[in-house]
């Protein structure tokens, strides 16, 4: 899997490779939701995106895109997939072109490595993420053998409840316990990982020492990073977090966003404060729609990925003067991801209150109406101009301006930005029209640009998928299942081979399985297999979609059954008909003709 190595590389060309590790952090930046719905407008569905199928033509949708485990899927043809699995499909790109056109989308170079064939093979390195899960877990034990970090949490008014669904650990004092849990202490992964670090001198030393941990999770739940607090005020920094690795990306993660994603669909609101005891304290006191941003300015990345979430996004910072600069930067970073169905805003604490204090000495019910009168994005922008100007001169104004232009330029959603220019026309005392002369303006009525159009593709059968599922996984098959296919049906004979091939060979690879078939079936089908087995999903639950399916086949053959009957029934006459004859009729819809 991707996720758990590193260095590993990719065959890009005949003499080039593309490092693995390269590819793991541009799937772990680019959001699929983005990528597809450039393609094909995507609609909120619940917990993920639909959309009608672009492989196949449909009139209602059937082609499903989850962002928490990133891969579509079509319940039509059996389209599914991660980004690049959609990008070589959709653009018919190669594996490499698809890599490629990915980075460019999120401003990423490929790197080439030059192959030698004289130089031994790159190392490997695995684990990354199974070495962050058992930190996590050894963190977590660590925490109970603790008074003092017990004691510490409680005193934040922290229950016991909280801290387990956070999963809040205690990294505790020394320099290599995580030896204890990592016999090769010199492996290459925790390093990579950010738990191990080494100093000039070669001498390896743990990261996170003395601190309250607190693990970073994907969209998938895994633990890609840690941030750690310290309980001794006297200690710096206050908050450190992971450094930056194949897994974790500062500018594209939010603490908590996992465990606060139905809550935010609920609320129909993302709260983003500033720091770790920040969300886990407001969760405590039941406000669980809050994340926060690692050890950054929010960012772009970060607003589209709660938009995917909610319509309205408020930060809340301290009152101080660095709370207002952050509430500054992160409202000029959410800018470009501005829409005009995205409501933001902004809520100021008074200075001596953070939001973990605030809420412990008012409570719920006053923290959530102070959110409600949180400050329009617009009114702040504008607040935040006008702050130390006037505005009564004609320098004043001109000044006002200067400052207001490249913020309005960086607004594309054509009634936000209308709307805000409108206002800033009004204090700079001009007409909309005058302005506009004047600045150099993005034209708001400029048409959008249109889908590509669809691409054909031939619907996957039931039978075809059912049979892929089991050449990935011939240890499901089943005696019963022959006995749900037709003798007549060519969609069927070619499941009835495929089964009997795998339950003469239960653990044999797809390829043996493939080379077992080729004899029993049509020449051309055979390569198809082959292409529709490389574009299965790995991420898939393929035990629970062959259920899925094997419950479809049997449906189908309870149906093929029924149609027999009734046909058999209907060349009866009404007074040889049984009262068993006469009901099932009667349930379908159809009256025995008198003859």
């Amino acid at each position: 899997m991707l996720a758990n190595s590193i260095h590993v590389v990719i065959l890009a060309k005949a003499d080039t490779l593309i490092p693995e590790s390269f590819i793991q952090e541009l799937l772990n930046r680019v959001d699929i939701v983005d990528v597809i719905d450039k393609s094909v407008p995507l609609k909120k569905a619940g917990a993920n995106y639909s959309a009608c199928c672009p492989f196949h033509n449909e009139k209602s949708p059937s082609f499903t895109v989850s962002p928490t485990k990133q891969f579509y899927h079509c319940f039509g043809c059996g389209a599914h997939g991660t980004s690049v699995g959609f990008i070589m499909e959709y653009q018919g790109l190669s594996f490499v072109d698809a890599i490629h056109d990915l980075a460019k989308m999120v401003g990423m170079t490929v790197p080439q490595e030059v192959r030698d064939s004289d130089k031994p093979a790159p190392k490997v390195v695995v684990g990354l993420q199974e070495a962050l899960q058992q930190a996590a877990n050894f963190y977590k034990a660590e925490l109970k053998k603790s008074p003092r970090a017990i004691e510490y949490l409680k005193a934040r008014g922290l229950s016991g409840q909280v801290a387990a669904k956070f999963q809040v650990g205690y990294a505790p004092a020394g320099w290599q316990n995580l030896q204890s849990v990592f016999p090769q202490y010199e492996n290459e992964a925790l390093t990579v990982a950010g738990l191990v670090v080494e100093n000039e001198q070669g001498r390896r030393y743990d990261r996170f020492r003395d601190r309250i941990m607190f693990p970073i999770h994907d969209q998938k739940g895994q633990v890609i990073g840690f941030g750690g607090r310290v309980i001794n005020p006297e200690d710096t920094p206050k908050y450190y977090n992971s450094p930056e690795t194949p897994l974790f990306q500062k500018g594209h993660e939010l603490y908590g966003l996992f465990l606060a994603r139905r809550a935010i669909r609920d609320a129909g609101r993302a709260l983003v404060v500033e720091g770790y005891m920040d969300v886990v304290a407001l969760a405590q006191y039941g406000i669980e729609y809050a994340v926060a941003a690692l050890g950054t300015a929010t960012t772009p990345y970060h607003i589209t990925k709660l938009t995917r979430q909610a319509d309205e996004i408020v930060f809340c910072f301290d009152g101080d003067n660095a709370g207002r600069t952050a509430a500054w930067r992160a409202a000029m970073n959410a800018l470009p991801a501005l829409t005009d169905g995205l409501k933001l805003s902004f809520l100021f604490l008074p200075k001596e209150h953070d939001p973990d204090s605030y809420v412990r000495e008012f409570g719920k019910e006053k923290f959530e109406a102070e959110i409600k009168s949180a400050m329009p994005l617009s009114q702040y922008i504008l607040q935040h101009l006008s702050e130390d100007n006037p505005l009564q001169s004609q320098e004043d104004r001109v000044r006002f301006l200067n400052e207001a232009e490249p913020i309005m330029q960086q607004i594309s959603a054509p009634r936000s930005a209308m709307y805000l220019r409108k206002k800033v026309a009004e204090l700079a005392q001009l007409s909309a029209d005058e302005m506009q002369a004047l600045l150099k303006l993005p034209n708001l009525n400029k048409a959008p640009m249109k889908a590509k159009p669809k691409l054909t593709r031939t619907t996957m059968s039931l039978q075809k998928r059912f049979g892929l599922m089991l050449l990935m996984h011939p240890e499901l098959a089943q005696e019963d299942d022959l006995e749900l296919l037709s003798e007549r049906d060519d969609a069927d004979a070619l499941l009835r081979q495929v089964i009997e091939i795998c339950l003469l060979h239960p653990h044999s690879k797809p390829a043996v399985l493939l080379r077992e078939l080729e004899s029993k079936i049509d020449a051309n089908v055979l390569p198809e297999l082959q292409r529709e087995l490389t574009l299965l999903d790995d991420t898939l639950d393929h035990a629970q979609e062959l259920a899925g399916a094997r419950q479809q086949l049997q449906a189908v053959h309870t149906q093929r059954q029924s149609a027999s009957l009734l046909a058999r029934i209907s060349e009866k006459p009404l007074s040889a008909l049984t009262a068993d004859e006469i009901a099932l009729l009667k349930s379908v819809g159809s009256k025995p003709q008198p003859k």
